[in-house]
């Protein structure tokens, strides 16, 4: 996925990184945890039960 809220950004000792880079990314925005998730789930789900060998970009346009 793209630059997405979590944690991993200070305990990598970087914790302004989400801000510093906000305005660089094309929705202006850090992706959350949640839609990750959610793009998980839906492949997981019977509504994605013929799609195969598919590449699902969950990065915000990055």
């Amino acid at each position: 996925p793209g630059i997405t809220e979590t944690e991993i950004h200070a305990s990598g000792g970087q914790p302004d990184r989400v801000a510093r880079m906000q305005d660089l990314l094309p929705m202006k925005r850090a992706g959350t945890a949640d839609e990750v998730a959610s793009a998980v789930l839906y492949l997981l789900s019977d509504a994605a039960s013929y799609i195969t060998g598919a590449i699902l970009n969950v990065s915000g346009g990055r």
